[in-house]
């Protein structure tokens, strides 16, 4: 929470930009990518809004938990350890799910489709399967019910209660949300893209944008440990909590165009 800027604007900002980085994280995309091609391989029409779908159900655990933490701010503080513990689980999800990411992008056959890989999902099992819209929501409502999103959610809303009660504590819930529902559902649009193209411009578009995954996780995970061991970079990173997420953003946005420019170069190649 001490890393948190003390600038109302600026939390909003940050808090809007760490929803859309949410947004992109493997487990979310590998997600998204496997509803999306089950909605479509059944026929449902509405394949290409599972990304949004799915982040409606998730932000709708995050506004409760910010309504909650908001309305008991007064007679409630989260606990020292809660702040350590949550960064120990994030840097570690973060390491496994850029792990094997990248593993896939190099282990995928020449012109197979590189999938997102996560770890949640496994939990889940048939759960995930979701075969109506309400079902697609509900997987990301369960998704929410993780200790990295729970605590998190909790931190923001219990810094946004010192500018003002359990509206301010919504607000940054719905920004955070706002934020990741961007990212969600431009993902599942994407998804719905590639498999209806199933071409050599998909199979260069989804290696690249596999590739970038993997490294913002494992880069994100690194400065993260960098921050935990080293005063040093944690004095050096203090007030840069903008300019980091913003990077973040950027590179998978360049990732993405990365893609487009790739797949184009691509398409003489399968041209007879």
């Amino acid at each position: 929470m001490h890393d948190l800027p003390t600038d109302w604007t600026a939390l909003c900002a940050l808090v809007f930009l760490l929803g859309m980085r949410h947004g992109f994280d493997a487990d979310h995309l590998a997600t998204i990518d496997g509803l999306t091609r089950l909605t479509r391989r059944r026929g449902g029409a509405f394949a290409r809004w599972c990304g949004a779908l799915f982040s409606l159900g998730h932000g709708a655990v995050v506004l409760l938990i910010a309504a909650l933490v908001g309305s008991a701010s007064a007679q409630w503080v989260p606990p020292e350890w809660v702040d350590g513990f949550g960064t120990g689980v994030s840097i570690a999800f973060l390491l496994g799910l850029g792990v094997v990411n990248l593993r896939a992008v190099l282990a995928a056959a020449p012109g197979e489709l590189v999938a997102p890989v996560g770890l949640k999902g496994r939990w889940l099992g048939r759960l995930a399967q979701a075969r109506s819209p309400l079902g697609v929501a509900g997987v990301g409502a369960l998704f929410a019910l993780s200790f990295d999103t729970l605590s998190q959610s909790a931190l923001f809303a219990a810094t946004a209660t010192q500018f003002g009660g359990v509206g301010r504590a919504l607000v940054l819930g719905g920004l955070f949300v706002t934020g990741m529902l961007v990212t969600d559902g431009l993902n599942g649009w994407w998804i719905a893209r590639l498999i209806a193209r199933a071409d050599q411009i998909a199979v260069v578009a989804s290696r690249v944008m596999g590739a970038a995954v993997a490294g913002v996780s494992l880069l994100v995970a690194a400065l993260g440990i960098a921050r935990w061991t080293s005063p040093v970079v944690e004095a050096w990173t203090e007030g840069r909590e903008l300019a980091f997420g913003t990077t973040v953003l950027m590179v998978i946005a360049l990732g993405y165009g990365l893609a487009l420019w790739l797949a184009r170069r691509a398409r003489p190649m399968t041209t007879p």
